[in-house]
């Protein structure tokens, strides 16, 4: 029975074919599975110095001077954000001689909003003790990354408090290159004072050459004991003179922290700015085959939706006339 001239020019119009394809997209989007997809991600474990000098204030973020603390979570935040889906991040904080895990390995998409909340709020009065002794620190976080399966972001000022005795750092007893990842070196390369707070947490003023110790005295002597004021080899081998130093002012420490990420076969990277990470932290990490999925149904329902209205639309008059209007 041949088909009516109406109808057949109705099935050969672009509408039809439209609303056609429209609904095939709608089924194909209740029946079609998730398809397997393979990214290339990471698993970091982010180790973050909160210690005092941490505190110092030789960045600028939105017009403002900024700590070093703030930068450094602003571009931790900003490097969760970039991490592809399937990614997973863990988060340390550092005071004293150790890191402390806060959470193991969490993916960056389906718990983003924890972790960057965690990263956001972390605050230099989550410190357990004063010291920070970063190359123990840093060995010990290479430790908790080997056990943990990552990579390793440590990030810090490089600043030891008390000073090494001897200048010279513990020595590394891993595999160098064992673990990879970054160093990442956080403050300004001029000195700056350290801000000081009281027992409340507000701030009062800075420290002063008397308040921090300029030498550590534990230990043998240094080399030039004899030669100093009052040196004594039983009752004062360090000499009789409080020492004097710069240590109450801070600065990246930058060959420290170099050397220490050589020793340990990391590399280094200097902390820029809030976007700064995302290239060395790529540049230093495992690339990591990742097995995920995409969900193709929003998009067939998109184009399915999109066709429909463009049909709508098209079909409307553009303008009405006189008579139009009067009937």
């Amino acid at each position: 029975m041949p088909i009516p001239l109406p109808v057949a020019r109705n099935l050969r119009g672009w509408r039809f074919l439209a609303l056609a394809l429209a609904l095939a997209l709608t089924l194909a989007a209740l029946v079609v599975p998730a398809l397997p997809v393979t990214r290339t991600g990471a698993e970091i474990l982010l180790v973050v110095d909160i210690t005092g000098s941490m505190n110092v204030r030789d960045y600028a973020q939105e017009g403002k001077p900024a700590s070093r603390l703030d930068m450094a979570k602003a571009a931790l935040r900003r490097l969760v954000a970039d991490l592809p889906c399937g990614s997973r991040v863990a988060l340390a904080l550092f005071t004293e001689r150790r890191p402390f895990l806060l959470f193991a390995p969490i993916e960056v998409c389906a718990d983003f909003a924890p972790l960057d909340g965690a990263l956001a709020a972390l605050d230099w009065r989550m410190a357990w003790e004063g010291d920070s002794r970063i190359a123990a620190g840093l060995h010990r976080a290479i430790a908790m990354a080997a056990g943990l399966g990552t990579d390793l972001v440590f990030v810090t000022d490089g600043q030891e408090t008390p000073p090494l005795s001897g200048g010279e750092p513990p020595a590394f007893d891993g595999r160098p290159g064992a673990v990879r990842g970054l160093v990442v070196g956080a403050g300004g390369y001029a000195l700056s004072p350290i801000p000081r707070y009281d027992e409340r947490g507000r701030e009062k003023g800075f420290y002063g050459e008397a308040d921090v110790a300029q030498e550590n005295r534990f230990g043998p002597p240094p080399s030039d004991a004899e030669s100093r004021e009052g040196y004594n080899p039983r009752n004062a081998p360090f000499g009789a003179a409080a020492a004097q130093g710069t240590e109450h002012l801070s600065s990246v420490r930058e060959p420290y922290l170099k050397r220490l990420a050589g020793a340990t076969g990391l590399a280094y990277a200097h902390l820029d700015g809030p976007g700064g990470l995302d290239d060395p932290v790529r540049a230093a990490v495992t690339p990591r085959a990742l097995k995920g999925s995409l969900d193709p149904r929003p998009i067939l329902g998109a184009l399915a939706f999109a066709l429909v209205l463009a049909t709508l639309c098209a079909g409307l008059p553009l303008s009405l006339t006189p008579s139009a209007r009067l009937r």
